[in-house]
């Protein structure tokens, strides 16, 4: 099936979780930039849009991979219970896992390759606001979400409506990107330098990786869990 470059990036990867791999490849952004149409994406990724839609297709006509728990699955209460093992748990340890390199790299390294400094600083900041972040989905819009999704009218909630924290979900959305590119910048897309000692170069591979599961994490969360939850609350309104 061709693939329409005026549909928004973060619809084609809801519809098929292997073409975030892809789109990660040719550096599109799918997550925050979840609504942009694949053309215009693809525009403001410097990426040609040929080129990607060939390795869309591509991606598409391969054998489907078994399935495993990277898959989302459908229902409000399910998808935050997806989110919080799949992305939530593992975090958890691997942001001070990541500090304690980065301090650890940075004092080995730090005279011969200054941007480290600044690695470490843009992590740190990085590592606060996610940390704050992740306690605010867990403690408050999951618990509003799985209520959502089990009431039979609209509830009454303390913030209002649960809109209010998914729009301060989205601007941290939106600042854990940039700090993202940030870090993508200087490290030059995490190459490891040629006088790289192993946990240099771990530091590198984990925040690599650190990276592309923080693109899916948004991505389930401002392309399906925060739509579904604002239409579950309309519904509800909707029926009285």
């Amino acid at each position: 099936m061709a693939i329409d470059p005026q549909v928004p990036v973060g619809r084609l990867v809801a519809e098929r979780l292997g073409r975030a791999e892809v789109l990660e490849s040719f550096g599109v952004d799918y997550c925050c930039g979840g609504a942009l149409p694949l053309a215009e994406a693809c525009t403001a990724a410097d990426a040609d849009l040929d080129e990607v839609t060939a390795a869309l297709a591509a991606s598409d006509a391969a054998p489907a991979p078994a399935e495993t728990a990277e898959e989302p699955p459908e229902g409000l209460a399910a998808l935050c219970d997806h989110i919080e093992a799949v992305h939530h748990v593992p975090l958890w340890p691997e942001l001070p896992r990541l500090s304690e390199l980065a301090a650890k790299v940075e004092a080995a390294h730090g005279d011969r390759h200054p941007e480290l400094h600044q690695v470490r600083a843009a992590y740190e900041t990085l590592r606060a606001e996610l940390e704050s972040h992740l306690a605010k989905e867990e403690q408050i819009l999951f618990p509003l979400c799985r209520e959502l999704e089990a009431a039979s009218s609209a509830p009454e909630f303390h913030c209002g409506s649960v809109g209010n924290p998914i729009r301060v979900m989205l601007h941290e959305h939106d600042e854990t990107r940039d700090l993202l590119v940030a870090l993508r910048e200087l490290t030059a897309g995490y190459a490891v330098p040629d006088d790289a000692c192993p946990s240099y170069q771990a530091l590198l591979d984990g925040l690599a990786r650190f990276e592309r599961d923080l693109h899916l994490h948004i991505h389930k969360e401002s392309n399906l869990l925060f739509p579904a939850a604002l239409a579950r609350e309309s519904e509800l309104a909707r029926a009285g």
